[in-house]
C-alpha cells in the first residue's frame, strides 16, 4: 500500500517527483495535442481538476477529460496548447498556472500524441465550464486515487493489444482510458504510488 510522505505534503512531494522524472517521449508522425494536470495548491489535501465533455461534441462525447485538446498552428508548443485549451474550457488564466513540467506522453484512441503537463492552481480559483464545449467540471482529491478506489479494472484495446486501465466512479463520475491513465501514471511516476497498471503498446 502507498505510504504517504513523512511531512503529509502530497503536493511538494508530488512536485519533486515531477521535477526528478525523465518524461517518457514517443516518436512516429501523429497529429498532437496537449492537456493540463491541473492540481490545487493545497499541500495536504490536493485535488485534480476534471471536466465532462458535453454530450454533442464529436469526439470522446460525455466523457471525463483533463483540459486540453489538439495542437492549433498558431500555438507555440504544446504546453501553450494545454493553457489556452483550459482557459477555454474552464476559464482558467494561464498566468493562475504554475507549470511544474511535463509528463510522459501517451497516444489517444484517435491516434493523437498526447503530452501532459502538471500545473498547480490555486485553491480558491472560481473556474467556470464552457457551455459549448462541457457538461460538468469537478475536482477529485489526490487520495482517491492513491487508496486506488477503483470500480473495476477495464480491458481496452489499442492496435490489437489489449492494455489494463482502472476505471473509478467519483460523485457519478466514470473516470476511466486515457484519463485514468495519465493520472495513475503521474502519481506512479511522480510519487512511487505503485497503483498496478499495465504499460501501454506504444510504449512498449
Amino acid at each position: 500500500m502507498f505510504e504517504y510522505p513523512h511531512d503529509d505534503d502530497l503536493l511538494a512531494a508530488l512536485e519533486r517527483g515531477v521535477e526528478m522524472m525523465r518524461p517518457r517521449t514517443l516518436s512516429g508522425q501523429r497529429p498532437e495535442a496537449g492537456v493540463l494536470v491541473a492540481v490545487t495548491d493545497n499541500a495536504r489535501h490536493p485535488e485534480i481538476v476534471l471536466t465532462q465533455r458535453a454530450a454533442q461534441m464529436n469526439s470522446h462525447a460525455g466523457e471525463v477529460a483533463l483540459p486540453g485538446g489538439k495542437r492549433d498552428p498558431e500555438d507555440r508548443d504544446l504546453l501553450a496548447t494545454a493553457l489556452r485549451e483550459a482557459e477555454e474550457e474552464v476559464s482558467l488564466p494561464p498566468d493562475a498556472v504554475r507549470v511544474v513540467g511535463p509528463l510522459s506522453q501517451v497516444v489517444s484512441k484517435h491516434g493523437f500524441l498526447v503530452t501532459p503537463y502538471l500545473g498547480v492552481i490555486p485553491e480558491t480559483i472560481r473556474l467556470s465550464p464552457s457551455p459549448d464545449e462541457l457538461d460538468g467540471l469537478f475536482r477529485v482529491p489526490l487520495r482517491f486515487f492513491l487508496e486506488d478506489r477503483r470500480h473495476h479494472t477495464d480491458r481496452l484495446s489499442y492496435k490489437g493489444k489489449d492494455i489494463y486501465v482502472p476505471s473509478y466512479r467519483y460523485e457519478g463520475y466514470v473516470i476511466w482510458g486515457l484519463t485514468a491513465y495519465v493520472i495513475v501514471e503521474l502519481l506512479n511516476q511522480g510519487l512511487g504510488a505503485e497503483i498496478p497498471l499495465r504499460p501501454r503498446p506504444e510504449q512498449s
